[in-house]
């Protein structure tokens, strides 16, 4: 008898069928981040990134074009078992010496072609940062109209572009908008930019396009470490509002907030979620994510609510450290695993234990599950994507 067969007997004493735990698996799409082979860079030509994208380290082989970040994608998908798809930035088209409110479909004709062939689905994000028009720390908020509707045009080409992506892959992108807008110092109008980032983003909004919205909230940044314009109770307010997405990203909260607390609440009144699952360090430092209590609790809170047709995980990190296709497998399996181990978690027991208020039955069967032999299941996984269960 095998270990995983050994291992499925053990799992069926508490009520989990773990091939129905694999099959659902193979449905739970994870969005890898095309800004992890260059650590934010991206193929514009105009520079490196601003201070607050900065990648630390300089491990060799970051990508230098799209040839060759593609290249490096394609050999992390070979360690990567599982539903996969691809999120773009705007700086990683064809788009040397095309300024980002003149970008079109036909500069990632190339992008699109290569997904096709694979079989991959691309999700996008406007790239409002490392630009000469973003040095002063406004982008969608700026004083001055002419530098608002710049942003303005770039995210609705953005938009523009996904939905170009939705038709041809037959799949809605998911577009992601973000923006450091804030100030280093308290200013004394905080109400003034809120007001105008509203304003700028009725007017990206206001045509119907087939894609998935979201917007993406963060307590502070390098710069803008006093206010920002876009914050968790703006972007949720206007999410509930206007029926978008609201973007979770485990890096743009207090240290002490994580976005496992904040799932459930938010899902009672945002219709759909995305999380950028990310590892921070102190603050928002974008680390390689590790298998910690926080991604396992966020996993199983996607699965404990019921929430798979809701929620869209992607990763967010870059480190330059590291040899970057080691960090996106890293990571990307690392997700898979918190997933799995949310599958074969014996959820309405352990609810029940909860409403009869046996806190001992409770705490002894999570505590007893850590034990189980969960990495059985993980390599009679990989064995069946014909991937590598151990790196």
């Amino acid at each position: 008898m095998s270990m995983y067969d050994l291992a499925k007997e053990q799992y069926a004493e508490i009520g989990i069928d773990t091939e129905l735990a694999l099959l659902t698996m193979d449905v739970i799409p994870v969005s890898m981040h095309c800004w992890q082979g260059d650590d934010v860079k991206g193929f514009e030509g105009i520079g490196e990134p601003g201070s607050a994208m900065r990648g630390a380290g300089g491990y060799p082989g970051a990508a230098r074009n799209a040839d060759e970040l593609r290249s490096m994608i394609d050999e992390a998908f070979t360690l990567i078992p599982g539903n996969a798809r691809l999120n773009l930035h705007a700086i990683y088209g064809d788009v040397k010496d095309v300024e980002r409110d003149r970008i079109e479909p036909a500069h990632f004709r190339a992008w699109m072609d290569w997904a096709r062939d694979r079989g991959l689905y691309l999700d996008f994000n406007p790239t409002l940062f490392s630009h000469p028009k973003s040095s002063q720390g406004l982008t969608l908020t700026h004083p001055d109209k002419a530098i608002r509707d710049f942003w303005i045009e770039h995210c609705k080409r953005c938009r523009e572009i996904a939905a170009n992506f939705s038709v041809e892959q037959d799949n809605l992108s998911v577009v992601n908008l973000w923006i450091a807008d804030g100030f280093k110092d308290v200013p004394v109008d905080t109400l003034t930019p809120r007001r105008r980032l509203e304003e700028s983003l009725d007017t990206i909004y206001a045509e119907e396009k087939k894609v998935i919205d979201a917007v993406e909230s963060k307590l502070f940044g390098i710069g803008v470490e006093s206010y920002t314009v876009g914050s968790h109770e703006f972007y949720m307010g206007y999410a509930m509002k206007n029926g978008l997405a609201l973007c979770l990203d485990a890096g743009h909260f207090h240290p002490t907030e994580t976005i496992s607390a904040k799932i459930s609440a938010v899902s009672m009144y945002v219709n759909r979620l995305l999380l950028h699952v990310s590892r921070p360090v102190r603050w928002d430092s974008d680390h390689v994510i590790l298998l910690d209590d926080e991604l396992v609790a966020i996993a199983k809170e996607i699965i404990r609510c019921q929430l798979l047709d809701r929620v869209h995980i992607g990763l967010d990190y870059f480190d330059g450290s590291i040899d970057r296709v080691s960090a996106w497998a890293v990571g990307m399996r690392n997700m898979r695993k918190a997933l799995l181990l949310a599958l074969l978690e014996p959820f309405p027991t352990l609810r029940e234990a909860e409403w009869e208020f046996n806190f001992t039955q409770r705490l002894v069967l999570s505590e007893e599950l850590k034990a189980m032999p969960w990495t059985a299941i993980w390599n009679e996984y990989c064995d069946r994507a014909s991937v590598p269960a151990i790196l």
